[in-house]
């Protein structure tokens, strides 16, 4: 399998290549050169596979230049440190199903693909004898899983940029308690988009990132969304087993575009099976303007008691209008110029009826997002975090008759202790891994939301 950008002006690359590269040189996202399709005979056999054996059926499609043993060896890796052995367990709450995405090290859904990530730099890096810098814009959970993936890790250090007090208190703590030599915590003052915004300006500046062996760990590294096509599958096999049905819904709390686009691959490979994928966001809604009215523009971000959806910029998007336009890379470039300069995206009416096809969209301001919490723990004794409590009201209000409805559950409630004490007057009980974070040493600098503030800051500390 080979690799190519959105916007068309690199050659193919391998899967290595691709993962290292991270943003496409001239700009754009990688994608595979074609996806591949999943056989019903396939289907059959992977229906009764563990996590670990699906996630190496399901990724060795696209990574053909690893060795199979050695690919294994990392997959396998990867969920050791998950507290549950179905590594994404499948629960039955009420009228939908729950998939937990929690059970990793930093307890959210980022730690399913990054302990895997993680896993392959350092493979590579020691395999080439090569070093990585690795730089990533954060709203929450994004920046501990991925710390928590690279910590220790030879030859890599990692740089994590998170808007100053705006994410959750648990999930500062736990970027900033990691105090291994090779992890540096930066406190932007600003929004997550403007932390985006400077890592995307960075790694567009080629000579840098060349210079400084930059490496991606944001969703527009493709081993992100890769790992996260993984319990799609295995969700569908788990529900259509207890069931009885052949197609199954989706709703998926989502803010980059990341998760629900592997949920659209995913859909893709299989060809049947998937009947509605549900994007749910909160206030910040750019990605259910664009499917219910064809209107990708920019607002203000408003922060929120989802705080891992305080987004107006869809990193993933990109690669969604490639397969939207036909794959016409052409068509993309003069997008995402267009975008870039004006700050705004049109649809037509027709436009708008195809992407229908492939999303339903509802937006869940923070009203709802509480009373979710506060209605779904008194009819079923379980607490959401408030994004999974966006995804489940958006689930419920457009789950269709006779089709089970899975919601994705992004993150332990744990994390966002604060919105479920104001849903339910208490807060969760803390997990072990949570316990004690905040007697524990930190390390962070705050830093103006300046690219060439950061630039210096990487010039002086990358490996």
């Amino acid at each position: 399998m080979r690799y190519i950008s959105t916007r068309g002006r690199i050659d193919s690359i391998s899967f290595r290549e691709a993962v290292i590269m991270g943003l496409a040189t001239d700009g754009g996202l990688l994608l595979p050169e074609s996806i591949p399709t999943v056989s019903t005979g396939e289907l059959k056999s992977w229906a009764k596979l563990s996590y670990s054996e699906l996630a190496f059926k399901v990724m060795s499609l696209f990574i053909t230049d690893i060795k199979a043993g050695d690919l294994q060896g990392l997959v396998g890796r990867s969920y050791t440190a998950f507290d549950h052995p179905e590594i994404t367990p499948v629960v039955k709450k009420g009228n939908i199903y729950i998939l937990e995405l929690f059970h990793g090290p930093t307890l959210a859904f980022k730690d399913v693909a990054l302990q895997f990530l993680g896993n392959v730099f350092e493979y590579l890096l020691l395999e080439s004898g090569h070093k990585m810098n690795i730089l990533g814009a954060t709203s929450g959970d994004t920046g501990s899983a991925a710390i928590y993936g690279v910590r220790g890790k030879k030859n890599i250090n990692i740089f994590i940029l998170h808007p100053y007090k705006r994410v959750s208190p648990i999930q500062e703590l736990q970027m900033t308690t990691v105090t291994d030599a090779n992890v540096f915590n930066i406190a932007i003052k600003g929004t997550f988009d403007d932390g985006q915004a400077i890592v995307k300006a960075i790694f567009n500046d080629i000579p840098f990132k060349e210079t400084h062996s930059l490496g991606a760990i944001n969703s527009i590294n493709w081993a992100r969304v890769l790992a996260q096509i993984v319990y799609y599958f295995y969700a569908y096999f788990r529900v259509r087993e207890e069931t009885g049905r052949e197609e199954i819904s989706f709703a998926v709390p989502t803010g980059n575009f990341g998760d629900i686009f592997a949920g659209h691959i995913a859909r893709r490979m299989m060809g049947k099976g998937f009947h509605r994928l549900v994007l749910a966001t909160n206030e910040n809604n750019i990605l259910t303007r664009f499917i219910n009215t064809g209107d990708y523009s920019i607002g203000k971000v408003v922060p929120t008691i989802s705080p891992s959806m305080d987004i107006q910029v869809a990193s993933n998007f990109e690669r969604y209008l490639y397969y939207f336009y036909s794959e016409d890379a052409e068509r993309v470039r003069a997008a995402m110029k267009s975008f870039s300069k004006n700050g705004h995206l049109k649809f037509t009416k027709k436009e708008q009826s195809l992407v229908r096809k492939d999303f339903a969209g509802q937006s869940v301001d923070q009203s709802a997002t509480l009373k979710t919490i506060r209605s779904f723990y008194e009819e079923t004794g379980y607490i959401l975090d408030p994004h999974t409590a966006v995804g489940v009201r958006a689930g419920l209000d457009l789950r269709e008759p006779d089709v089970p409805m899975v919601c994705l559950a992004t993150a332990h409630p744990a994390k966002f202790g604060e919105a479920v004490s104001q849903a339910l007057g208490r807060e969760p009980e803390l997990p072990p891994g949570l316990q004690g974070l905040a007697e524990r040493e930190a390390r962070c600098e705050v830093l103006e939301a300046d690219i060439d503030v950061i630039r210096d800051y990487l010039h002086k500390n990358a490996i």
